[in-house]
This record gives C-alpha cells, sequence and structure tokens, in this order.
C-alpha cells in the first residue's frame, strides 16, 4: 500500500508557517510515494484585480513571494499541483496588461516558478493522479457553503471521485450508484481545508471566515483508494497514522 499526501491550499505569503512545519515533519517521516498539491500555492495578491487602484498594485514583492512559494514546494516535497483561480493571476494579468508578453516561456506559471528544477509536475487541467481519483482545484464547477459538496459535484460531473481545495474547508462526502440491491459505483469528493493563516487574510470582514486548517491522505492499494481527511489544531498539531505530530 502506497500513501499520497495531499497539501491543500497555502496562498503563499498567507500561509501558516506553524501548519506548514508541521506537515513537512510529517512527510519526512512517512516518505510518501507522492505530495500532491490542490492549487493556490501562491497567492500572487499584488497582481490581483482586487488590487488594481489600491497600494498592494504598487508593491515590489513578487519576487520575494515567489522565492517563498518555490520554498515551501520544495520542503513540503511536492511532486504534482494542478492549475487554480491564484495562480492563473500570473498569466491573466500579463493578457490584460502586457498581452504581447503573454507568450514569453520564462513567464509561464511551470518556468516561472521553476517547477523542473525542483521536481514538480504542473497539471493545466483536472488530471488522474491516482486510479480513480481526479485532482482538481475545485473552481471548476459551483462552490457550496458545505464542506465536501462542491468537490462532490464534481466527482459526479467527471464520473471520478474527487479531491480539491478552493474552498478552505474540510468535507469528505460519497454517492452510492446500485442495481438490485447490489452496490455498481460509489463516488467520493474530498476538499481538503487550506493551510493559511488567517489573521494574514485581511479581507475576510471581522476576520471570519468558515474555514478549516489541514490535508489529506490517500491510501493506495492497486485500484483501492481510501481516502482520509486530517484536521489540524490551531498550533499546527495534528493525529496521523495512529500518533501526533506537531
Amino acid at each position: 500500500m502506497s500513501l499520497v499526501v495531499v497539501v491543500s491550499d497555502l496562498q503563499v505569503p498567507l500561509h501558516s508557517q506553524r501548519h506548514v512545519e508541521a506537515l513537512e515533519r510529517f512527510i519526512r517521516a512517512v516518505k510518501p510515494a507522492k505530495v500532491v498539491s490542490v492549487g493556490d500555492e501562491a497567492d500572487f495578491t499584488g497582481i490581483s484585480k482586487w488590487a488594481k487602484g489600491t497600494p498592494l498594485q504598487y508593491e515590489t514583492n513578487l519576487h520575494k513571494e515567489r522565492e517563498a512559494t518555490i520554498d515551501v514546494l520544495r520542503r513540503l516535497r511536492v511532486t504534482d499541483m494542478v492549475r487554480s483561480n491564484h495562480t492563473d493571476r500570473l498569466f491573466n494579468s500579463i493578457t490584460m496588461r502586457l498581452p504581447e508578453f503573454r507568450h514569453l516561456p520564462e513567464l509561464d506559471l511551470a518556468h516561472f516558478l521553476r517547477l523542473d528544477s525542483i521536481g514538480v509536475t504542473y497539471h493545466r487541467k483536472p488530471t488522474e493522479i491516482v486510479p480513480g481519483w481526479i485532482l482538481a482545484h475545485g473552481d471548476e464547477g459551483n462552490i457550496s457553503q458545505q464542506g465536501g459538496v462542491t468537490a462532490l459535484n464534481l466527482a459526479k460531473r467527471f464520473g471520478k471521485s474527487v479531491v480539491c481545495g478552493h474552498t478552505h474547508r474540510m468535507g469528505l462526502m460519497h454517492h452510492t450508484e446500485a442495481m438490485n440491491g447490489k452496490p455498481t459505483r460509489t463516488l467520493w469528493g474530498m476538499e481538503v481545508g487550506n493551510l493559511m493563516d488567517m489573521r494574514k487574510a485581511t479581507y475576510l470582514k471581522g476576520g471570519y471566515g468558515n474555514w478549516q486548517q489541514g490535508f489529506g491522505l490517500l491510501y493506495v492499494d492497486g485500484n483501492k483508494v481510501t481516502p482520509q481527511l486530517v484536521p489540524m489544531r490551531p498550533d499546527g498539531s495534528f493525529d496521523a497514522h495512529g500518533k501526533q505530530w506537531k
């Protein structure tokens, strides 16, 4: 049986250092077969449409944020990541403001984050990451306020189980089909929460968000896949593999 760790939304530099460090220690210890990320690895706040016309537009932190994102991906030993709305901000910003630059290979996200140099495969579309399971960001369909429902709705659309992020919520839902009393298929939808520091998310009204910090695990035995959510406490600690990590 092999293990896949699913890293939730980081949004560097808005990530929680203590939660990332705790997950890093876990990954180093258990040595999973893959570490996959659901997207939004970088926030790219300064080039978002929300920054236009605000002081954020004139900050010069893009290089620093890129280096911090690369460092976190390397430390977490990420092997695969999928496109997402926050990392799309790079291409969208170039397209809207400097369209003649949009085909420069240096500004392609995979090149910009130097993913080849740290062993990360970038998937531009939702992709089957283990048998019967699709890795997606979660913004490919309608968003539900109930954890797990966004992923399950995508699973019904794709016809395969889905693990995703985007909602910053944790949830594990399933849908089973049967005929003559015999189950024919079960689809799972898993949303893995986030690894952000909510205090840095200044756009939250009153500092409140219906979010949960954590990550996901996929235990793979041939074509059999067992999903598991791992909620993390405010101090970064969590329980997995029969022990507490922090």
